[in-house]
């Protein structure tokens, strides 16, 4: 018999858990660049997909950050990001990041703005974190493992480096011990306090107020936040009752929709579909059905 080749084999699926504390390392590093530079002046630098659709220096900065870290950890993996990075990989984990969810509450110093970084193995998403500095709180998921949400005090650049933010394990992310999300213990929708999130051109958001004058007068409220990461997020911890987006891309979603999913929430779209660009809907199981009926209603809501 030849001699036995002890070298490791890079088609074998890391551990999701293995992912998550990476994905958490890096997302505290660039959440702390992201404080750093909060702490200055902050411009638009860009347009995208209209006028108001922004991008500061920031975002490409975080954004070069978490790809360099995740290549120096994993160089076999690919890695889609929101300011443009989209490699391959051979090792069959992709990371799907979000480097500034909410650019435009960041802009205005708005605290409620995130890191997000999802870990995908053949194509399907395993391991999620989102982390919101300026919050203080961050979220964490591994599927089949559940979610939950770790408490800091929300930081600031001068505190962040003895907050936790940017030092321990995968488990210790914050100061207090976490809590497993279970969502929300509303069942009628009359009741439901429900997030949603508007797009960038003329002619969606028209569509959207459409769908929007629809929906208000037969929940309880509306939540308009600005950042679907956190959004989703906010749903699994049950501080709305659920959440609907058309226009969002897979970075947006990837780390956020694991969170509600992994703490019990449905996630998907209209008629079955999957959850993605046509539209987005997180909500206990209770309220999942009557909010996408609602949604189905015309006009529907993963139109334009």
């Amino acid at each position: 018999m030849g001699p036995v080749d002890s070298s490791p084999d890079i088609t074998t699926p890391p551990a999701a858990a293995e992912l998550l504390g990476l994905g958490l390392d890096v997302a505290r590093e660039a959440g702390a660049l992201l404080l750093a530079g909060r702490e200055g002046t902050v411009e638009a630098e860009a347009t995208k997909s209209s006028p108001t659709d922004i991008v500061t220096a920031l975002d490409r900065a975080s954004e070069a950050l978490v790809a360099r870290r995740l290549r120096e950890a994993r160089p076999q993996d690919g890695l889609l990001g929101e300011e443009g990075s989209d490699t391959p990989g051979t090792s069959g984990v992709r990371w799907i990041v979000d480097p500034l969810d909410g650019t435009v509450n960041f802009l205005y110093r708005l605290p409620n703005w995130a890191v997000s970084i999802a870990a995908e193995v053949a194509g399907e998403v395993v391991a999620g974190v989102v982390h919101a500095p300026a919050l203080g709180l961050t979220y964490t998921a591994v599927r089949g493992g559940g979610a939950l949400r770790w408490t800091t005090a929300a930081a600031t650049a001068r505190t962040s480096a003895g907050s936790g933010l940017g030092a321990g394990t995968a488990g210790t992310p914050g100061e207090a011990d976490p809590e497993k999300l279970t969502g929300s213990p509303v069942t009628d929708l009359r009741g439901a306090l429900v997030a949603t999130g508007f797009g960038y051109t003329e002619q969606r958001r028209t569509a959207q107020v459409a769908v929007l004058t629809r929906v208000v007068p037969r929940v309880r409220d509306i939540r308009r936040m600005g950042a679907a990461a956190l959004d989703l997020c906010a749903a699994a911890a049950g501080t709305v009752d659920a959440y609907y987006e058309r226009g969002l891309h897979p970075w947006d979603h990837a780390a956020g929709a694991l969170v509600a999913s992994e703490a019990g929430l449905r996630v998907g779209g209209l008629d079955g579909r999957a959850p993605g660009e046509d539209l987005v809907v997180a909500a206990p199981p209770p309220l999942f059905d009557a909010l996408t009926a609602l949604l189905a209603e015309h006009p529907r809501a993963d139109s334009d």
